[in-house]
């Protein structure tokens, strides 16, 4: 779990995890929680010396939330405003190439795997040849890259979330051991 160092308009210094966030306006003073939607935790003084008791609780909510809630996912969830196609996003094509000494243009989809802590990987699906490409190879070919970009979505997510969650209990543990 990743931590920063923030100070407090008091001068008090805390060690705070990311998903929780300083509040200090006007009467208004407190840790927010940015995890699976947001709540503010407030000190319930004016000079800050409620802000450890505060975090505390905000800290023990983010611990449940990242138990019981998947990891919020970084993927692209819809195509990018300057792609000039319709298909989804991780999936672009269909490239036309010709391969070195052929004579024959052939054509593929090319798809984006995603995969949580590792670089992610391009797989291309072949359609066909200048002589063989037909609609309905194509579309037989984006319904498996499509499949193909949603299984690697999901393993993306359910690994984001096992690592998040371990993270977790090992913060969990050491808030028990300190």
């Amino acid at each position: 779990m990743k931590f920063r160092e923030v100070v407090i308009f008091s001068g008090e210094t805390f060690q705070v995890p990311q998903s929780i966030q300083r509040i200090d306006h006007r009467a208004t003073h407190g840790w927010q929680l940015r995890y699976g939607g947001t709540k503010l935790y407030s000190d319930h003084t004016p000079d800050g010396s409620g802000a450890a008791a505060a975090l505390d609780k905000a800290t023990k909510e983010l611990l449940r939330r990242i138990a019981t809630l998947p990891a919020p996912s970084k993927l692209q969830r819809g195509p990018s405003q300057n792609k000039s196609s319709n298909l989804p996003a991780g999936i672009s094509g269909p490239v036309v190439r010709l391969r070195r000494n052929g004579h024959t243009r052939d054509c593929s989809l090319a798809v984006l795997i995603p995969r949580f802590g590792e670089k992610p990987r391009r797989r291309t699906i072949y359609i066909g040849t200048e002589n063989t490409y037909t609609i309905e190879r194509y579309e037989a070919a984006l319904a498996r890259a499509i499949e193909m970009r949603k299984a690697a979505e999901e393993a993306y997510e359910k690994a984001s979330t096992r690592a998040k969650r371990a993270e977790a209990r090992a913060h969990k543990a050491a808030l028990k051991a300190a």
